[in-house]
């Protein structure tokens, strides 16, 4: 629907304000960015992350007494959806050198890889591949091109700063060196980077960035790295093996400790079958989905948390999974958008935030949890300055109009044509209307423990992508996700691949002993037993339908 009648009189409020905001910005002069020692003031009076109440301490496994948000522990603190004494290990119904398990860019980028590197591949996935949070990823991938005015070393303060100097350094190191590498490969693969006439990258700022050092596709970035990876993954059907509809749901170690495959679900036929393979990579992405305090979320429908249940069960340890990361700028009307992503590059390229009053508060390219916490300051019952939607929710407005005035008539249309026809089907025109948005639960800020081999503490199990913690400590900068599966994704196949070639022999017998060992350590504790994960969907169907669906099955996360 388009904005209401009370929505265009505000309007005109931000209306009023915006030629004197414009100029403002021709000249430079910005809003003032908040101090760093205020920052955390902020952070811990209005981010979700403090909220108290919202976290508790995981009562068993290998990072017992982590306090982390109550729906990781729900799904981390749960039997496994099948009976291991049930599960015949000596029929098994594939056989490759790497499973790869998620088909993100994490995912389709180690197959590349260990496939470059002699290894066969078989990758599995929940829904198709390319249904992932890289699909709907929109604004860029960071990485230092412009050696004469950036580079590596820049990268690696900001990154280092935006995660408030926790990361991990040698993951950092990892991720803003091998950035150049993955940007050429992007483009050798057939990736249509934005550029300028000369063949030149065109870039802009993000949040919590020094240089510029955003590359995109319009703002369709995620999509097109997705399409270029998936394209040349669909080019080896003799080497790579894709099958969708088929999430991992248990993985499967051999009696010497090394992970040895991986059990699937068939949601078509509900089958689980085992994959027997040499390697194992988990590339699951992350847990929008989990709607973690009841938030709206920018991620994609599998995205349940699927690795961190696996990989917490066979005996990786959690890490960062104490900060998540909410987007600044969420569609919040109309309802129908609800969640979807507002491009970082929308602030980047110069649109203003704006309460009630037509007034900036905030400068525009804070990092995100830093924005974020400002955006729900400035709707909170404190102040009172947010502007009520028709369903009662609030939000502020993202003044995307000035674009146009900054930088030429058609900027908004041509540099944000997803966002441009989106809100085309609500009659908006984002090039003349403002948006109004709300923070949305978008990143996984931690994960499973890796190096940066990405090697896990159990053998022959390997991570890439969002299922992993550390790279960007407790808050990342908008451009490192992509940049992230596609970094570590690579070094997670060529890895894998270089791991077989290192074996002696045969597996020993398969075990899902860990399986046991875990259930036990549940009913021990007398936690999680009404509960099974990994969740694979979510459930929506409204709790009154449900009375009415007699031979409905909803698993979920119930017994």
């Amino acid at each position: 629907m388009p904005y209401t009648p009370e929505l265009k009189e505000l309007i005109k409020v931000v209306e009023k304000t915006r030629p004197e905001r414009v100029e403002r910005k021709k000249k430079d002069k910005e809003f003032p960015a908040i101090p760093v020692a205020q920052r955390e003031d902020i952070l811990k009076k209005y981010h979700p992350d403090f909220i108290p109440g919202t976290r508790r301490e995981i009562k068993v496994g290998p990072s017992k007494g982590y306090s982390i948000s109550n729906e990781y522990v729900d799904i981390i603190e749960a039997k496994s959806r099948i009976d291991p004494d049930k599960v015949d290990l000596s029929n098994f119904a594939y056989e490759t050198d790497v499973l790869i398990i998620g088909g993100g860019g994490a995912g389709n980028s180690a197959a590349l890889l260990a496939r470059e590197n002699g290894a066969k591949v078989i990758l599995a996935t929940k829904l198709r591949n390319g249904d992932a949070n890289t699909m709907m990823a929109e604004g860029g991938i960071q990485g230092a091109s412009k050696l004469e005015k950036d580079s590596p070393y820049y990268h690696y303060l900001d990154v280092i700063g935006g995660g408030h100097f926790v990361n991990d350094p040698e993951l950092v190191y990892t991720l803003v060196t091998e950035a150049p590498k993955v940007l050429l490969w992007l483009e050798s693969l057939g990736m249509n980077f934005s550029k300028f006439e000369d063949g030149r990258l065109q870039s802009m700022h993000g949040g919590g960035t020094s240089r510029k050092r955003m590359h995109y596709a319009g703002d369709i970035t995620g999509a097109e790295i997705m399409r270029t990876i998936r394209d040349e993954v669909r080019n080896h059907p003799d080497d790579i093996q894709v099958i969708e509809f088929s999430p991992a749901i248990e993985l499967v170690l051999d009696e010497k400790g090394a992970c040895a495959g991986a059990i699937i679900y068939n949601i078509e036929t509900e089958e689980y079958q085992l994959v027997k393979a040499k390697a194992v990579i988990i590339a699951t992405g992350g847990t929008g989905r989990l709607h973690i305090q009841g938030f709206m979320t920018t991620n994609h429908y599998g995205a349940t948390g699927d690795g961190l249940a696996m990989g917490y069960r066979v005996g990786v340890p959690l890490c960062f999974l104490h900060t998540v990361q909410y987007h600044p700028t969420g569609i919040v009307f109309p309802e129908q958008a609800e969640g979807i992503l507002i491009t970082e590059k929308f602030r980047g390229a110069g649109a203003n935030l704006l309460n009630i009053n037509g007034e900036q508060f905030v400068f525009e390219r804070e990092p995100r949890d830093v924005e974020a916490a400002c955006i729900i300051r400035e709707t909170s019952a404190e102040r009172n300055l947010g502007i009520p939607t028709p369903t009662g929710k609030m939000g502020v407005w993202l003044d995307s109009p000035m674009i146009d005035m900054l930088k030429g008539e058609g900027t908004v249309r041509r540099e944000f044509p997803g966002k441009f026809i989106l809100f085309q089907r609500f009659d908006i025109d984002i090039a003349k209307e403002p948006m109004l948005i709300y923070p949305t639960l978008h990143y996984q800020n931690g994960g499973l423990e890796m190096n940066n081999k990405c090697e896990t503490n159990i053998p022959g199990l390997f991570l890439g992508g969002e299922v992993a913690g550390g790279i960007h400590g407790e808050n990342r900068l908008m451009g490192n996700s992509l940049l992230d599966v596609t970094v570590f994704g690579r070094i997670a196949g060529k890895s894998a691949a270089d791991y077989i070639k290192s074996l002696n022999g045969d597996f020993g017998k398969l075990s899902l002993d860990h399986v046991k060992k875990f259930n036990k350590e549940l009913q021990d504790t007398g936690v999680g037993l009404d509960r099974i994960s990994p969740m694979i969907l979510p459930d929506y169907v409204n709790e009154d339908v449900k009375k009415g669906q007699l031979t409905s099955c909803y698993q979920g996360t119930l017994v």
